[in-house]
């Protein structure tokens, strides 16, 4: 059943979305992201058995870095390294495994690529060693609520941060994916981890935020709505980072398998940065790196 219409004196809450050239640039140690000529990559790297698309296919850290070094060439702006698997279902990884996993991979990206990292990440004690190994930017699933330490590690880094939106945790967050109003929910969340990220020291202009597709949501309405009504996140004058790389809302409505999803990841990253992506989180760099910019393109034409 598709989302029942937002009633009016609620959907005017949301802020009035602003322009791709409205939201401040985003500063790493290496570069320095202007929406202005945007949307960016961020390329996927996880060095995990069991995530859903790649799982096992970078289980060591030369082939993760030669990977890595693969991604950049295809046109990664960003270069997302994961030891912890997030897909529905998911249990959690020891963090001396997980330090294990992504480290090495890490300082080989450091120091073969000026492309900045971002470490994904729940764990404070994961992203304090990630950043001391060369990463630049931390990717929080949790927006910061896992780990009471993790704000303090991203405020003393002064490294940008990603906050996404996700009910639950992975193992948990498909139990219940309703919602009162789907939109105006995720613009309260987004609202008070904003306020809580900034309260602890996190610079606001380091801020990203994420809507969290496929994370606590339905497959059949609520991810398709997302990608619908993005525009509007850009209300909140935070950078709008999205994910729909392969996912099972793909899926479910292709009937393909997650290896053989990127012509409909194609179709929703183009709508991604046609309704306001600043940052697009995928797997095939190489075919999303045209996507992109023929999007932009059309978009900028209007």
């Amino acid at each position: 059943m598709r989302e029942a219409p937002v009633n009016l004196m609620v959907h005017i809450q949301n802020p009035k979305p602003k322009t791709q050239n409205s939201i401040p640039s985003l500063v790493c140690r290496t570069r320095t992201f202007d929406f202005a000529h945007g949307p960016f990559i961020m390329g996927i790297l996880n060095m995990t058995p069991d995530s859903f698309s790649d799982g096992g296919a970078y289980a060591d850290a030369p082939a993760a870095v030669a990977r890595g070094i693969e991604l950049a060439a295809q046109g990664a702006d960003i270069i997302d390294v994961g030891g912890e698997s997030t897909r529905p279902g998911a249990e959690p990884v020891p963090l001396a495994q997980e330090l294990a996993r992504v480290l090495p991979v890490i300082q080989g990206l450091a120091e073969k690529t000026d492309v900045p990292v971002s470490i994904d990440t729940t764990k404070a004690e994961v992203a304090r060693q990630a950043l001391a190994a060369g990463a630049q930017m931390v990717n929080d699933v949790s927006a910061l609520q896992f780990d009471g330490a993790m704000a303090r590690v991203v405020a003393e880094s002064g490294a940008p941060v990603v906050l996404m939106h996700m009910r639950g945790t992975p193992l948990t967050m498909q139990h219940d994916s309703r919602y009162e109003n789907l939109i105006s929910d995720l613009f309260g969340f987004f609202r008070q981890r904003i306020e809580a990220a900034v309260a602890a020291g996190i610079a606001e202009d380091k801020i990203i935020i994420d809507p969290g597709i496929g994370f606590g949501k339905s497959v059949n309405t609520d991810n398709f709505l997302i990608l619908q009504r993005l525009h509007e996140f850009t209300g909140l004058g935070r950078p709008v980072l999205v994910g729909p790389s392969r996912k099972v809302f793909i899926g479910r409505v292709t009937g393909r398998e997650a290896a053989e999803r990127d012509a409909g990841t194609a179709a929703a990253v183009a709508v991604a940065v046609y309704n306001g992506a600043h940052i697009v989180r995928v797997h095939n760099t190489a075919m999303m790196r045209d996507v992109v910019r023929i999007a932009a393109a059309i978009k900028s034409a209007v």
